[in-house]
């Protein structure tokens, strides 16, 4: 009962959010709220809640503050002579504008964080779109594809929690796929290329290009809350802030980004009057998506304290049939990425991959087969779409995109590399048939 609750919740809440008859945050509270209550979970529900928004909070401040800070950069104007520079380099040639997205979003995501990653290539790209007319889809999608890509790196989430569960090291696990990683990132590549190309024939001429770009630099708002003295400053402040993130351990995102706020809204409007309309013109924003975000860990709360997740994974392992257990790396492989809809890294590599490689090994299967199917999509490749990780929401918050038309345009591609990525992986036998 338990599982059939917890895939029905998944299946309507994905439903309603991709067919747009719910938004986001009322989808994310209500569909768990019913289930739980269907379940027999009864008042526990509040716990549960409260536990999940707690785990999220962190990223909610973070994010709130995030979006302050690389708002008032972007008023003071420090990323447009970026856009000039980049514009100069790459002209108005939208395939490289996008490939150069994708090969951004890799180098930031060696970190291995996903939120890092969109802090980072999301404010940096974003105007120059906008400046040129490209879509905001785009740009999430070719980020989402990068980072998740990336995040199968030995020092990546899913690979630490799949080398833990089956007792290997983490580079033992990602040594061998190091040829099908390559190959994802040239599929990553090829998939900026492909939609660089379609922003160049929806865009036209460059003339077009040129005439957004012109119009955009004209607006006079812009121009009175410009700090063009202070981009040194600023800059300064950008790198000291991801240097800081990256670098020191002992103080979280959430903090770094308080402090940067109070930094740059001081340096460039010291005036309390400009304080507040510059807070007020981003509050909107920032509210909307941190509602998101903590409705996104009421969802996960009750997932996990209503017991849904586990016994989802349960019903899971035991609907595989014993003719294929020889093929269970390759279903494995095929369902890794979708799986990251239904599962958190947590629950799948610590509840369901347990399970699994039992389940493999009894017919004489090695269980790193599976662990190394699984780290091509489960929170990899599948992580910047899944409704159950935050960083999702991170990233369409920060293109101000919805995340069904997130999810329709990119989950196809990073399906594809997956599975390329696991093709790969057979020809070359690191994962047997």
């Amino acid at each position: 009962m338990l599982a059939f609750l917890g895939f029905l919740t998944i299946v309507v809440l994905l439903a309603l959010i991709m067919t747009k008859k719910a938004s986001p945050t009322v989808a994310l509270i209500g569909v768990p709220i019913i289930t739980a209550l269907i379940a027999g979970s009864g008042l526990k529900i509040g716990e549960f809640m409260t536990s999940g928004i707690q785990s999220i909070a962190p990223t909610g401040v973070m994010f709130i503050f995030a979006i302050l800070f690389f708002g008032i950069l972007s008023d003071a104007g420090t990323f447009d002579p970026i856009i000039s520079k980049i514009i100069n380099t790459v002209g108005t040639d939208p395939v490289k504008i996008v490939v150069g997205t994708a090969i951004l979003a890799m180098i930031v995501h060696l970190d291995g964080s996903g939120a890092v990653t969109f802090l980072i290539t999301i404010p940096a790209m974003l105007p120059l779109y906008d400046a040129i007319g490209m879509k905001r889809t785009t740009l999430a999608t070719v980020t989402a594809l990068g980072a998740g890509t990336m995040n199968i790196l030995p020092w990546g989430g899913p690979t630490i929690r799949a080398a833990s569960t089956l007792g290997v090291s983490p580079i033992e696990l990602f040594s061998p796929m190091l040829i099908p990683f390559g190959v994802g990132i040239i599929f990553v590549l090829f998939a900026a290329f492909w939609l660089g190309k379609k922003e160049q024939v929806r865009l036209g001429s460059i003339e077009n290009v040129r005439e957004i770009i012109n119009t955009t630099q004209m607006d006079e708002e812009k121009a009175r809350l410009a700090r063009p003295k202070l981009f040194a400053v600023n800059i300064i402040l950008i790198i000291a802030a991801i240097a800081t993130m990256i670098m020191v351990k002992e103080l979280p995102p959430h903090v770094v980004f308080m402090v940067g706020f109070c930094l740059a809204i001081l340096i460039n409007y010291p005036s309390v009057k400009d304080q507040g309309e510059r807070i007020n013109a981003h509050a909107k924003e920032a509210l909307m998506m941190a509602s998101v975000l903590f409705a996104a860990g009421s969802f996960t709360g009750i997932m996990q304290g209503s017991g849904m997740i586990k016994a989802m994974a349960d019903v899971a392992v035991t609907l595989i049939p014993q003719s294929i257990g020889r093929l269970l790396p390759v279903l494995t492989g095929v369902l890794a990425m979708p799986l990251s809809l239904l599962f958190d890294p947590d629950s799948f590599y610590f509840g369901i991959l347990p399970v699994l490689t039992k389940t493999a090994g009894s017919f004489g299967v090695d269980s790193i087969m599976i662990g190394r199917a699984a780290i091509l999509g489960q929170m990899t490749t599948g992580f910047p779409v899944s409704p159950l990780t935050a960083a999702t929401f991170l990233l369409t918050g920060l293109t101000g995109i919805d995340l069904g038309e997130h999810q329709k345009k990119t989950i196809p591609l990073a399906f594809s590399g997956t599975i390329i990525m696991l093709v790969v992986s057979i020809l070359i036998g690191k994962i047997s048939i």
